[in-house]
Formats: C-alpha cells, sequence, structure tokens
C-alpha cells in the first residue's frame, strides 16, 4: 500500500508514513503555504493527534518537519479533528491532524488545514507537485513542539457545542457513549451531561478500535444491542477515531444512517442547500425538498460543491456525507447564538441535533427514523481486495452494456447509471446498487437501496458476492 491521497487527508501503512512520507509532506505542506502567502516564517502550525499507537512519532516528524521550515509547531495533543479545525480558524494558522479515521490501527493519514479550513483536491494536486520536487532533499528529523494548546482548542470546540441546545434540553434522556477509542469520548459524554442527558459510559478502550460509522459491523452492532439491552437506554452515541463522524443507535441499539443524521440535522438548522455525495440516500431530495447538489465522495469534494454555493450567493449552505459527518459553510442560528460556519466534519452537531428531535417530538428513536420513510440504505465492504483487481472490475463494468447486464444478472437488469463516483446503477424495480472502489485502501465498496431491511441486506450480500468472485 503506497502512501497517498484518498477521500479525506493522506493515508498508508503506519510504517510506510511514519518515516520520509511524513516529513516530505509536511515539509511540502510548509513550501506551499510559504509559497501563497498562506504563512509566514514565525508563525505557528497546529498539530493534533488521535490515540493510534503510531500517531505520536508521525507527530514527531511533522514537528521536526515544521520546524524545518521556519514555522512553529503547536501541539494540541489528542483531540477531536473539528475542535482543531474551530482553532485553526479562529487563530487563523494552518494545522495538521494525525489520524487514519476510521481505518484499521495498521494504517495512519495526515489532514491538512489552511488558514481558511480544510484543503481541496487543487491543494492536494499543489502538495503531490511540491513533494515531488523535494523528494530525495528531505530529512527524517523527529522533534518536540514548542507549544503546547491542547486545553484552548478543547475550551473553544466545547463552548460551541454548549450553544447549539437550550439549557436542560436533553433532560430525562438515557444516553449510552460508546466510548472506545475516541479521541472525543470524554467531550462527549461531557456535552451531553451538560444538556441534563443521563450518561451510561461503556466500551472504553486503552488499544484503538476502528469503528467505521458507514458501514457498522455486524460485531459493533451487536455490542450496541447488548449495551441497549442491558442498561435500558434511550440511544447510543459514539464516533470514530477523531471523532468527526457520528454513529447514533436507537433505543434497540440499531444505528441510523449517516445521511439520515444529515436530513435531521439540515431540518434542524433549517438549511437552505445540502451537498452531499452520490452516495448518500436517494430520497433525500424528496424527503426535505430542498436544493441537494451531488458531488463524489469525500469532504474535500463536498467543500468545492459548498464554496460554489457560497460565490453564487446562497445562504444556509450544510454538506453531510453518508458517514454522518456534518459541515457548514454558513453561518447558523441555534438555540444560544449563532454557529460560525465549520466547513469540515463535525460528529457533536449532528448527534445534538438528532437526540434533540427524537426528545422533543416524543416517542422513541426508533419512531423518528420511521417518520422518514427514506428507502433502506446499507453499505459495506470487501476487503484484501487489491486496488488493480478494482481497476479491472471497474473497467470491466464500464466496458460495455452488456458486460454490465451480465455482471449483474444475478440481482437485476440495470434501467440507468450514474458514474460520477464509481457506477452506482438503479435496477428496473428501482433498488440501487453501487461499485466503488475505496481511494486509500485495497477494498471495494459496495452500496445498496431497497424498500425494506431485509431487501437491502439481501441485495448488499449479493453484491458483495459478485465482488468476491470477480477474477
Amino acid at each position: 500500500m503506497q502512501v497517498k491521497f484518498g477521500t479525506s487527508g493522506l493515508r498508508g501503512l503506519s510504517t510506510e508514513l511514519a518515516g520520509m512520507p511524513a516529513a516530505l509532506y509536511l515539509t511540502a505542506f510548509c513550501r506551499y503555504l510559504l509559497e501563497q502567502d498562506l504563512a509566514q516564517q514565525g508563525d505557528p502550525m497546529l498539530v493534533a493527534q488521535d490515540f493510534r499507537p503510531s500517531s505520536p512519532d508521525i507527530a514527531a516528524i511533522c514537528f521536526g518537519a515544521i520546524r524545518s521550515c521556519g514555522l512553529v509547531p503547536v501541539d494540541c495533543g489528542t483531540i477531536p479533528t473539528p475542535a482543531l479545525a474551530l482553532k485553526g480558524l479562529q487563530d487563523q494558522c494552518a494545522s495538521v491532524m494525525i489520524t487514519g479515521s476510521h481505518i484499521p490501527a495498521d494504517r495512519n493519514g495526515i489532514k491538512f488545514y489552511l488558514p481558511s479550513g480544510e484543503i481541496n483536491k487543487s491543494d492536494e494536486l499543489a502538495l503531490s507537485r511540491w513533494a515531488a520536487k523535494l523528494d530525495g532533499s528531505v530529512e527524517v528529523c523527529r522533534d518536540a513542539p514548542e507549544i503546547s494548546d491542547d486545553d484552548a482548542a478543547m475550551e473553544l470546540f466545547q463552548a460551541r457545542n454548549a450553544r447549539i441546545l437550550g439549557k436542560e434540553a436533553l433532560q430525562g434522556m438515557k444516553v449510552g457513549v460508546y466510548q472506545h477509542s475516541s479521541v472525543g469520548r470524554d467531550m462527549l459524554s461531557k456535552c451531553l451531561k451538560a444538556y441534563g442527558a443521563s450518561i451510561v459510559e461503556v466500551g472504553f478502550s486503552d488499544h484503538f478500535i476502528p469503528v467505521d460509522t458507514e458501514a457498522v459491523s455486524p460485531e459493533t452492532v451487536a455490542l450496541l444491542k447488548g449495551w441497549a439491552s442491558e442498561h435500558g437506554l434511550d440511544a447510543l452515541v459514539s464516533t470514530d477515531g477523531d471523532a468527526d463522524r457520528p454513529l447514533v443507535a436507537d433505543e434497540t441499539g440499531q444505528p441510523l444512517r449517516g445521511d439520515l443524521l444529515g436530513v435531521l440535522t439540515s431540518q434542524f438548522l433549517g438549511a437552505g442547500v445540502i451537498v452531499t455525495p452520490v452516495t448518500s440516500n436517494s430520497g433525500i431530495e424528496r424527503c426535505l425538498k430542498l436544493d441537494v447538489i451531488r458531488t463524489k465522495v469525500g469532504s474535500p469534494f463536498v467543500i468545492e460543491g459548498m464554496e460554489q454555493e457560497v460565490k453564487e450567493g446562497r445562504n444556509g449552505i450544510v454538506g453531510f456525507e453518508a458517514n454522518g459527518g456534518f459541515l457548514t459553510a454558513s453561518p447558523m442560528t441555534v438555540a444560544q447564538g449563532t454557529l460560525a460556519p465549520l466547513p469540515t466534519r463535525d460528529c457533536f452537531l449532528p448527534i445534538l441535533a438528532t437526540l434533540y428531535l427524537a426528545r422533543t417530538r416524543g416517542g422513541a428513536l426508533s419512531d423518528l427514523v420511521s417518520a422518514y420513510n427514506l428507502p433502506v440504505a446499507a453499505a459495506e465492504r470487501v476487503t484484501d481486495f487489491a486496488q488493480e483487481r478494482s481497476a479491472a472490475l471497474m473497467a470491466h463494468l464500464r466496458g460495455s452494456k452488456d458486460n454490465l447486464a451480465q455482471f449483474l444478472a444475478p440481482v437485476g437488469t440495470p434501467q440507468s447509471t450514474s458514474d460520477i463516483d464509481g457506477l452506482r446503477v438503479t435496477l428496473e424495480d428501482d433498488t440501487v446498487i453501487h461499485f466503488r472502489p475505496s481511494g486509500n485502501a485495497p477494498e471495494m465498496r459496495c452500496y445498496v437501496e431497497a424498500p425494506t431491511q431485509e431487501a437491502a441486506s439481501a441485495l448488499l450480500k449479493k453484491g458483495l458476492d459478485l465482488i468476491r468472485a470477480f477474477s
């Protein structure tokens, strides 16, 4: 697995990234900032990390690269990615987050933020060009930061989250917090308690556990269901490793789809424009009757879409992904003031909005879910599926209509296709199956939509079997 940019940041095996690639790309980032007058010699650069075993070593390499370029590394510690991004926006300085998000612990990554927010795809290309230019001239130097500033970033983010709801807005709710190895676990409990919820903390881990909020594993679902029953919970909440993707489960422990969390949060905020990837539920347009802009998968594409809407003078601009990460590009009015735009994935806002809507509308969280009547969506991935094999499969499916029809014969007849990102096929019975290679791992993802959970599960199983059988 080579180090490269994926759907959100640089990704690679930990053993590969913890060395020259980290030094090279941090040097490239610093040079890019200086070239574009986005930083000056002596300016601070914020660095934070998740709880992966490899993150401290990669952070030390980043500190060294930052100092070698004449900038001042500031250690923000183990904090949520949106907390780091918010601090960078406030201080108007660049920042980097050492995290592999939801992927296994043998891999890691680096997310890059300009003083104005998360980098986009054009910035990624510029960094890659700088890395190619500098290759062979950069040394790996591990160093310590000159300044530690984790408390300031956490306090700023806590203050933002404390304005979203009214006082005691979650009074009477009993909420489980699946802690695992998330950098947001303590802040999440503290935030919910401040709004009056009764908290049950479960599943703490001192070793890294990869939690994928878009394709929740059967093992995780079993844990959630067990805790929900054992403790009589109204809901369970959690995040991925760097706390920018939410996980919300109902009173039975059944996880809610991330794109449904996006729908709920959009309604909570009174959004006017939604930017979301093609993988988000196809029922969103019908459900919200708002302008919905579809993009490729990945927060940089969502951000580019939101930036375009800002340029066109639109208001109430939000974005979200099927993993539940929620972004804002416009100021939003909330219970205790105004939320400034935060154009990077955040998990706290959708968690708070969903719990609040469930409590204020009465009934169980599952009742709130059923009221939206979205197509049932499901997703899973085939792991250890070489990227060359993924490329061959996609080339075959795109090669001809006959190829696609023959491949999908066990599941149905193609009616229409979308090639925005991967290949999304609507079948004649209006179900959907979508094949998409991972951008940063040897995996092939399969997304489906169907009228019922049983039909979606069956279609997903067939889709995964088709992927595995391809040679």
